[in-house]
């Protein structure tokens, strides 16, 4: 293990180039390094919608821009996006990279910053080809610290750098005027904080949500049991999904899907009683905001993805997975399968009954 002095290093690169539950995630790694190296500027490579979500709440000091799309696009624009960002990057001279992305992308980009300490995988996700090369030279685990969740794959170099694991999981608290301003906005809908259930029907592929009008069965039986109202989140790509809840609820529902930022949203996840959804972005900020969840997972196993740092349950139909998706589906794929269909209403309201009923006795406690 490398050991190194913490007045060593000034400056770290983390690349993580992946989605807002990845960066979630991580989150937890950057506040590692920021404890173990005082003073630390930590800076993020990933796509530039994340900036302020990073920066305002002291996950990084800065967020150097990636495009998925360009890096997508023709090898002219491929070429292009990747000059600009080597380019952009070499000029920080950074002390240490940390490729938490595994990509090929992401491997010739820390190659080409070529920081004094490289941390990368060693076996890689994918295996590397006859021409490529691990730029790496501190190699760290698939997962570390003995455990298989994915937030131990981003808490992995620390185990590689000899760093004390002190945060084991995500906590992100909402920005003060963020809070204001959902409290504000319940006002509008007269909803309580504390007293509703945030509902997320997205998810990356249209396999992976769990079918709309089951979502509103769902909702309806939890209101009626409980009294909570219910509050829907998701981006504009998912306003569908929740116009259709909407049509099929007869309960009451809020609707403020395509309306908030990921500040916001945060904000709104921590003032909720519960959260139900998807395997999903939103999640993984709920579980880091402090709020219970109830996620609902297709092939994704829950062992590698499940929310941690807060009571949790995850569903998931039986496995192997009768297909009921047809051509849509590629089995193998856990983003790309729609094994989730196959939960029913009752287990999802069970749980989320359950969970209500267990936090119920610890926000007593803490009153």
């Amino acid at each position: 293990m490398l050991q190194i002095s913490p007045s060593v290093y000034r400056s770290i690169l983390i690349l993580q180039t992946k989605f807002i539950g990845d960066i979630v995630l991580a989150s937890a790694l950057a506040k590692n390094l920021q404890l173990q190296y005082p003073g630390v500027s930590i800076v993020f490579l990933c796509e530039a919608h994340f900036a302020g979500f990073l920066t305002g709440h002291g996950i990084a000091s800065e967020v150097v821009p990636f495009s998925r799309a360009r890096m997508r696009g023709s090898p002219l624009e491929r070429g292009r996006e990747l000059f600009r960002i080597v380019r952009t990057l070499r000029r920080h001279r950074f002390d240490m990279t940390v490729d938490i992305t595994d990509s090929k992308t992401s491997r010739i980009i820390s190659g080409l910053v070529n920081a004094p300490v490289r941390v990368g995988y060693f076996p890689t996700e994918r295996p590397l080809r006859w021409h490529e090369r691990q730029p790496a030279n501190v190699r760290m685990k698939p997962f570390g610290f003995g455990k298989k969740h994915y937030l131990y794959r981003y808490l992995s170099p620390l185990e590689a750098l000899g760093i004390d694991l002190r945060v084991r999981a995500p906590a992100i608290r909402p920005l003060p005027f963020e809070t204001t301003r959902v409290l504000a906005l319940l006002a509008r809908h007269r909803i309580q904080p504390n007293a509703f259930v945030a509902v997320h029907a997205g998810a990356s592929f249209a396999g992976r949500r769990w079918q709309p009008e089951r979502f509103a069965e769902t909702i309806d039986r939890i209101a009626h049991e409980t009294g909570l109202r219910v509050v829907l989140v998701g981006g504009p790509d998912e306003v569908e999904a929740t116009d259709r809840i909407m049509a099929a609820a007869k309960t009451p529902v809020a609707n403020l899907a395509g309306t908030l930022r990921l500040e916001t949203l945060l904000a709104l996840l921590r003032e909720a009683r519960l959260f139900l959804g998807n395997e999903s972005g939103p999640m993984h900020m709920a579980a880091a905001a402090g709020t219970p969840v109830v996620g609902l997972f297709g092939l994704t196993n829950p062992v590698l993805w499940a929310p941690v740092g807060v009571p949790s349950i995850s569903l998931r139909p039986s496995m192997p997975c009768d297909c009921v998706g047809g051509d849509l589906c590629r089995r193998t794929d856990p983003s790309k399968a729609c094994c989730v269909w196959r939960l029913e209403v009752d287990p999802v309201v069970d749980a989320a009954l359950e969970l209500l009923a267990r936090t119920e006795i610890v926000l007593e406690a803490a009153v």
